[in-house]
């Protein structure tokens, strides 16, 4: 009996010593319920965002966005105020949506890490930051540097595929399964540059941010957080 006593509490020496090397190199107060937030802010934006493109001539913004490079819908329609209002509605709905995600996300990091006792900003939570902030920062100008140029065939692949590079860059100081997150992010970005799906990246939007948002958050909380 004293055996088995003894077994169960090396066992739990190294379960407690594990847990503080993690902590020590990985920030692992990220919250399945701010990647379920995220999804679900993804997916009112996307739907409000369609509202909008049918609202404001829907076929034209779609034949300019599937013949981006023949003149005559590059004139016509690209510099007409129609065409601006439009893009200055999506670029701010789009900020919006980031906005909502960010501050749910940072809530609920915030309360996983109070009931832990974990500093939410500390030497892991900082390195973190910036390996997935860098990608993203690159990933945005190369977004607007298209957008200059009225280049929308590439805007929902090139979000898809930088937010999956930040992911799979950060993972290295978190836990491991926002990796595949990652990965899940640049398949979609990538299959969203097909020819045959240029014309829907709305609808691939929707479902890397959205949709996998929300499966990835519901894993995460089942794994780590529902007990």
């Amino acid at each position: 009996m004293s055996d088995q006593n003894q077994q169960q509490d090396t066992l739990r020496e190294v379960k407690d010593i594990r847990q503080m090397m993690e902590r020590s190199s990985r920030f692992i107060s990220l919250s399945g319920l701010s990647g379920v937030a995220a999804g679900i802010s993804a997916l009112v934006g996307a739907w409000i965002a369609r509202y909008i493109i049918f609202q404001d001539d829907y076929n034209k913004f779609t034949e300019f966005t599937e013949t981006n490079y023949r003149s005559s819908g590059r004139v016509s329609y690209a510099g007409s105020e129609d065409f601006i209002h439009l893009k200055i509605q999506l670029i701010g709905l789009a900020f919006a949506v980031f906005v909502v995600a960010f501050l749910s996300a940072f809530y609920f990091t915030w309360r996983k890490s109070s009931r832990q006792g974990i500093p939410l900003w500390n030497h892991t939570s900082r390195r973190l930051f910036w390996n997935m902030v860098i990608p993203l920062i690159a990933g945005g100008l190369f977004i607007l540097g298209m957008l200059q140029y009225n280049d929308w065939r590439f805007v929902s692949p090139a979000c898809l595929i930088f937010y999956g590079l930040a992911l799979v860059n950060a993972s290295k100081y978190t836990l491991t399964d926002i990796r595949y997150l990652g990965y899940c992010e640049i398949v979609v970005g990538l299959m969203n540059m097909n020819r045959q799906w240029i014309g829907y990246g709305l609808y691939f939007w929707a479902l890397g941010f959205g949709v996998l948002h929300i499966i990835y958050g519901i894993v995460m909380w089942w794994r780590y957080e529902r007990a």
